[in-house]
């Protein structure tokens, strides 16, 4: 084993610890949300529906309403660690199975909308960066114009001119087979990717136009390389890193932007289901996916944490020292 593994090695188990840490806090805060409800907690639980004194006693009994919480928290977190994420209160079915069923569109709207994200936005800061001048000011403005648009009216806007008035995709549902369902999922991929991609593109076009300033883009053009080059080997790859970083984070956003968009568009997976569950009162899969959001935020951060020293070397130096 080389000296900087030996070296990454701690640093690695403190950034593991660390997320463990952050999941944990955040699963007492998801589940104590429960006892924070005004009211009846076994009421809550109903969902408005009328039950039987014997059926409210089993429900208390069931979600331990009774025991302390530290009870209570312990077995459903043990639960959680087993695979278990509780029994629906409105489906009276195992939290996991509901959550498996939607789980692929839900994966496959992301995937979409991600790649979306890092090439238009990245395509858009290149030439906004390159070009600079009235294209510059014109990728400026259209970035902030995409930020500044909810995907709840990108998806209005989209479902109207694209879908009722010309015709070009489905109004609703997901399709069935690759081709189809990427068919149905392009105006929702939009819709959840514009934010994001405004976002990436505009700290990519600050991070590329820094670097094209920089004194040894100014020498490589002296010497005669050729744009292409210089933003291949100069400008691309010393903006990877606050780029990285924020792909990361957006990627993980977009996990709670279905929420909307597949609501918008009649889409059957884990954000229209949450939805759905808020309004139900259905506790169990709320604090289920609660859970998996937190977890996959985690689980983006110490990816990218892990991908920077690849596509910056400095920063393995820096661990290595610390």
């Amino acid at each position: 084993m080389t000296t900087v593994s030996r070296s990454i090695g701690p640093w690695l188990a403190r950034r593991v610890l660390g997320g463990v840490l952050t999941i944990g806090v955040a699963s007492v805060v998801i589940y104590g949300s429960l006892r924070l409800v005004p009211g009846d907690q076994a009421a809550t639980l109903a969902g408005g529906r009328r039950l039987s004194a014997e059926q409210v006693e089993a429900l208390r009994e069931r979600y331990g309403l009774d025991d302390p919480f530290l009870t209570s928290y312990g077995r459903w977190i043990a639960g959680v660690l087993r695979g278990d994420l509780g029994i629906s209160t409105v489906y009276q079915d195992s939290v996991g199975t509901l959550l498996s069923s939607r789980l692929g569109i839900s994966v496959a709207l992301i995937v979409y909308s991600a790649t979306l994200t890092v090439l238009l936005g990245l395509a858009v800061a290149l030439l906004g960066a390159v070009r600079g001048g009235a294209v510059g000011r014109f990728t400026t403005a259209l970035t902030s114009g995409a930020v500044a648009t909810p995907p709840f009216v990108a998806a209005i806007v989209l479902l109207s001119v694209f879908s009722v008035q010309l015709g070009w995709f489905p109004v609703t549902g997901a399709g069935e087979g690759f081709l189809d369902r990427l068919w149905h999922l392009t105006l929702p991929a939009l819709s959840m990717a514009l934010v994001a991609f405004g976002v990436l593109a505009r700290v990519a076009q600050a991070s590329f136009t820094e670097q094209l300033r920089r004194e040894h883009v100014e020498v490589a053009r002296s010497r005669g390389i050729g744009t292409a080059a210089i933003v291949r080997r100069h400008v691309v790859r010393n903006s990877l890193g606050p780029v990285l970083t924020l792909v990361g984070l957006l990627v993980a956003a977009l996990f709670v932007g279905t929420a909307v968009v597949e609501t918008a568009y009649g889409i059957n997976g884990i954000g229209s289901f949450l939805v759905s569950s808020v309004s139900r009162q259905d506790f169990p899969v709320v604090q289920a996916i609660s859970l998996i959001a937190v977890t996959l935020f985690v689980l983006m951060s110490l990816v990218v944490d892990l991908l920077m020293p690849v596509v910056d070397p400095g920063v393995q130096k820096e661990r290595v020292r610390a």
